[in-house]
């Protein structure tokens, strides 16, 4: 059974980091002053907006360091990764989870920071958020429903997400423990001490800025090694910025997942609302969902 750390109340501190790539600080600002708004205390870690010359955050020590720290730390009830972009996967392995699997608390991210989403489900047997991140939080984002999904969750609330239906969607209706994450990061992980176990799982995936091949190479990977096979039902998020090559793939995104998934029987749906873009619902990896594909509405809803 996955273990689902204790929900925040008013008061109880978030801590803020940058395991991955780089994040000026006043970009954060925003996410700092609503979440303080929302009733929590807000660490914020060396790491955002540190001096670092290049892509990272710090150096692979710095940023494992910082986010050893916040694991470890008793007065930080949740750890919220200010962006993604790439540098989890250098230093997953270096970090100890022995306390954090005794006293679980919620990590919150998305795009990179799925290594560690898949880390802890698959090696911890803990729950996590999938949601927006810093950058969110700007633009008037703070007070749109993909970000106040994530403050509904935290408070250990239930969310219910719906969306239209697509042409290519596969109806039906299914439940299981949800996971996923990009896509990119997901067949990075095959093979590795943090890949997931599909087997009766909702498996929500999305991705951004991929050629269409690298995308259906991608898929051919998660497919050849049966991780599309046996699933309860199949999530296909926003797949935003892709690019084509001079010559044409001959497919779009949705045709080429719609192709390598039609001989399996569960539901599928296109155009969830989880993505790099504004629409990107907060999502618990662990969490028990029924998703409902219908003639004309998709519903997604936590049990």
């Amino acid at each position: 059974m996955i273990k689902i750390p204790p929900y925040l109340k008013k008061g109880d501190t978030i801590g803020i980091t940058c395991p991955a790539g780089y994040m000026a600080k006043e970009k954060a600002q925003n996410c700092i002053d609503t979440l303080q708004q929302w009733g929590y205390n807000v660490m914020v870690g060396k790491t955002l907006g540190s001096d670092s010359a290049n892509y990272f955050s710090g150096t692979d020590d710095e940023r494992l360091n910082e986010l050893q720290a916040m694991l470890d730390d008793d007065s930080i009830h949740a750890i919220f990764c200010g962006r993604g972009g790439y540098g989890v996967g250098r230093i997953i392995d270096g970090l100890d989870f022995k306390k954090f699997k005794r006293k679980p608390k919620w990590i919150i991210g998305y795009s990179d920071i799925t290594v560690l989403h898949s880390h802890i489900f698959s090696t911890c047997k803990i729950a996590s958020i999938h949601a927006p991140m810093a950058s969110a939080f700007n633009d008037g984002g703070a007070s749109n429903e993909f970000v106040l999904s994530l403050k509904k969750m935290l408070s250990g609330k239930k969310n219910s997400y719906a969306c239209a239906s697509q042409l290519l969607n596969k109806p039906g209706t299914a439940m299981g423990e949800l996971v996923g994450g990009n896509l990119s990061l997901l067949a990075h992980l095959t093979g590795t001490p943090s890949d997931i176990d599909t087997k009766n799982k909702l498996l929500f995936i999305e991705d951004v800025g991929e050629y269409i091949y690298g995308a259906d190479r991608m898929l051919y990977q998660l497919k050849r090694s049966g991780k599309l096979a046996n699933l309860a039902g199949l999530i296909v998020g926003g797949f935003t910025d892709m690019k084509d090559t001079d010559r044409p793939f001959g497919k779009t995104i949705d045709d080429a997942i719609s192709d390598i998934v039609k001989e399996y029987n569960y539901p599928v749906c296109f155009h969830f609302p989880v993505s790099h873009s504004e629409e990107n619902y907060a999502l618990k990896i662990g969490g028990i969902y029924k998703l409902a594909v219908g003639k004309t509405k998709v519903r997604l809803s936590e049990q």
